[in-house]
């Protein structure tokens, strides 16, 4: 739902961890959060969320009043979670409102 969000605590880093039924391959990932100033997206492919490999880091544009829209093309890779770390944002907490990710 639109009208629903994930919220920090108001200190950095945070981090969001989404974990899929099983390994998944996937090519596109993206996320529409509010006032992220630098995201890394992490991945692995454990049975526990153990073992995170960078994928991308990314310092995002201030978009004052509206959502910051992603995507991030990767080459395609494997994972069974995907971490989401906010490094840093423009204000003392900041929201996520989707994240998705396309693959097979």
């Amino acid at each position: 739902s639109s009208k629903t969000f994930w919220t920090t605590t108001g200190m950095f880093p945070q981090e969001l961890i989404i974990g899929f039924p099983k390994c998944v391959k996937i090519s596109k990932v993206g996320i529409q959060c509010y006032l992220v100033r630098t995201l890394r997206i992490e991945r692995s492919t454990s049975i526990d969320p153990v073992g995170f490999e960078q994928c991308v880091e990314k310092d995002l544009q201030h978009r004052e009043g509206q959502l910051q829209m992603e995507e991030f093309t990767l080459p395609e890779f494997q994972a069974t979670y995907l971490r989401f770390i906010i490094k840093s944002a423009f204000d003392h907490f900041v929201s996520v409102h989707r994240v998705m990710a396309e693959g097979t």
